[in-house]
């Protein structure tokens, strides 16, 4: 059987859905990944994978920008004639289930890994994109024989807003995590936080940086590790504004952006997450807990599916500094509990979101 993946970046795309492509290749099927960058040919073929380049601009809103992706995907499709096709994101899955409708592929299948800025934030250029995503999504949920989402809400959101029918929607625990690659370590001496993220301010960067310095007011020998990259969007964080007051003073250690999470994920007591963004269940906060890392989140989207209040870690109110920053203090207070939840976080990991479990199911819902 041929499975044609459609992806929005190929470095995500390997480190997201590698371990999906093992599976699927294990059972001696073909894959075609189509990816908009070059230079990952051999990693993907190690996963058992072939790659065939499409040029996307992920943030194009023009309509010749989208036509041409939509025609070439048709193109490509119309060449390798495969059985099936799974993609995601919202350009992908998109204009992936419109072209795979042109090539007469009959067995579609699409993920939504969350809403993004388009549902997180409220203006009248979102408002006037949440139509035409709308729009978008009704046409393709219509070629799709399943929808895959990662939480609850969203699901109930895509139906209220009748972008589908909700017997066409299936639910995974997030895209897993490899717990041989992220394995579980001590927590180690001292008191260390670590937020990993984009730097976006839906993600709750600013309030991390603000609750560092009221801790580090009471607690200075207390570390807080920020790891990101910076993003060119309108909802990035511009950290030359934070500059003097976070980075220049030693609040923030800012180690940039990593392909080494793990050896940072090591290094913390507490994993921090004070997102407000539209999330699908981010994957960096599985990683924390597969290494048995307490976690401080909000009770939003996506979020909420990795905590146990008060068992591996606790809920902030959303862009709330104070608060966050009196959970890091009582945290640094009560060091025995952190071995508790360093526990639980790692045991939740392993029940519900080793990407073996969550692959299981992603091949049962593509019957593969």
């Amino acid at each position: 059987m041929k499975i044609m993946m459609i992806a929005p970046k190929t470095s995500t795309f390997i480190n997201f859905r590698g371990d999906l492509m093992k599976a699927i290749s294990e059972k001696e099927n073909e894959i075609v990944a189509v990816c908009p960058e070059g230079g990952f040919e051999d990693t993907l073929k190690e996963l058992g994978a072939r790659c065939v380049l499409i040029s996307l601009k992920k943030n194009s809103t023009t309509i010749l920008d989208n036509l041409a992706y939509l025609n070439h995907l048709t193109e490509i499709i119309k060449q390798e004639k495969p059985d099936k096709i799974f993609a995601y994101t919202i350009k992908p899955v998109i204009f992936g289930s419109i072209a795979a409708k042109r090539a007469k592929v009959k067995e579609m299948y699409s993920m939504i890994t969350g809403l993004g800025y388009v549902y997180a934030v409220e203006s009248f250029k979102t408002k006037i994109l949440q139509l035409i995503c709308g729009i978008g999504y009704k046409i393709a949920f219509k070629y799709n024989k399943k929808v895959i989402f990662q939480n609850k809400d969203d699901i109930e959101e895509f139906v209220q807003r009748k972008y589908l029918k909700k017997e066409k929607c299936e639910l995974v625990d997030g895209s897993g995590v490899n717990m041989d690659r992220f394995k579980r370590n001590p927590l180690p001496e001292g008191n260390t936080f670590l937020m990993v993220s984009r730097i976006l301010k839906q993600k709750g960067v600013r309030e991390y940086f603000e609750a560092a310095k009221i801790v580090k007011e009471k607690y200075p020998d207390t570390k807080f590790l920020y790891v990101g990259a910076e993003d060119k969007t309108q909802l990035a964080l511009n950290l030359d504004e934070v500059r003097s007051e976070f980075l220049d003073s030693g609040i923030i250690d800012y180690c940039g952006e990593s392909n080494d999470v793990p050896s940072y994920i090591a290094k913390s007591t507490c994993f921090v997450l004070p997102s407000y963004y539209r999330e699908g269940v981010p994957r960096t906060l599985l990683e924390a807990l597969a290494m048995g890392r307490p976690i401080l989140t909000t009770d939003t989207v996506g979020c909420r599916e990795t905590v146990k209040e008060g068992v591996n870690g606790f809920f902030v109110p959303v862009k709330d500094s104070k608060a966050l920053a009196e959970k890091m203090i009582y945290m640094i207070e009560h060091r025995e509990e952190l071995e508790k939840m360093s526990d639980a976080s790692y045991n939740y990991c392993k029940e519900r979101f080793d990407v073996n479990i969550i692959n299981k199911r992603m091949l049962e819902i593509m019957e593969i």
